[in-house]
């Protein structure tokens, strides 16, 4: 059951942060600059991301499960550290500032919300989610650092 949760393990952390990057980094900038249309490369952004918040809650899950049943080395405290820290991120990008952004969308109806008298608030918002989600991208490259440096033995020489 170990290596099962292990394995499980390294499969969500890759799926978690090779999503974000992915997402945030590669496929929302070439939406945006291949669709004409910025509202609507907005609503597909949105959804994307949604949907990759989600992916994060379950492998996030996935790894607290394996470091609380399994892992009880020192540097278990760490990744422990960093995955709830990327948890926390994702649900409050997910459920505290994206609801806001959408009734943003909602009010400004049949504008554009950046055509909108909540365009600075919404910029605002977008803003402060875009910074947690870095934070979030970054905290998780540093996991993926941190599992591959512990799972590779050290090399006297090169």
């Amino acid at each position: 059951m170990q290596k099962l949760i292990s394995y499980l393990s390294a499969i969500a952390l890759t799926l978690w942060v090779g999503g974000l990057w992915a997402t945030g980094y590669l496929a929302v900038p070439v939406l945006f600059q291949t669709q004409p249309d910025r509202q609507l490369a907005g609503l597909l952004a949105g959804e994307i991301f949604h949907m990759m918040a989600y992916v994060g809650l379950v492998c996030g899950g996935i790894l607290l499960l394996g470091e609380r049943l399994y892992k009880q080395d020192s540097a278990s405290k760490t990744r422990l550290y960093l995955i709830v820290a990327m948890l926390i991120l994702g649900l409050v990008i997910q459920f505290g500032i994206s609801p806001v952004m959408a009734d943003l969308k909602v009010q400004a109806h049949p504008l554009d919300v950046m055509s909108s008298p909540f365009a600075d608030h919404f910029k605002m918002l977008h803003g402060v989610s875009s910074i947690l989600y870095l934070i979030e991208s970054v905290l998780g490259m540093i996991l993926v650092v941190k599992a591959y440096v512990l799972a590779v033995p050290a090399h006297s020489s090169v």
